[in-house]
């Protein structure tokens, strides 16, 4: 059954380059954003390894923002 609701926001997995851009942008290191264990099923399903920096698409009562989690081993 289909709802209108999305209760898992959209995970997208960074490609390198984009990550050294991000880690810049807020001028810090990629191990020092919030983490994520790459045993979380939405770094299983984007296949993402660890070290690797996942951008999550939020969109809460109309406000759009992006956070990011590091993968770690775990």
């Amino acid at each position: 059954m289909a709802s209108n609701y999305d209760l898992v926001p959209e995970h997208e997995l960074l490609s390198e380059s984009d990550a050294k851009k991000i880690s810049k942008k807020f001028n810090t290191p990629l191990e020092k954003f919030p983490k994520m264990l790459e045993s979380d099923p939405q770094a299983v399903k984007l296949k993402a390894a660890a070290g690797r920096l996942i951008a999550i698409h939020r969109n809460d009562d109309g406000k759009k923002y992006v956070a990011y989690r590091y993968v770690v081993k775990g």
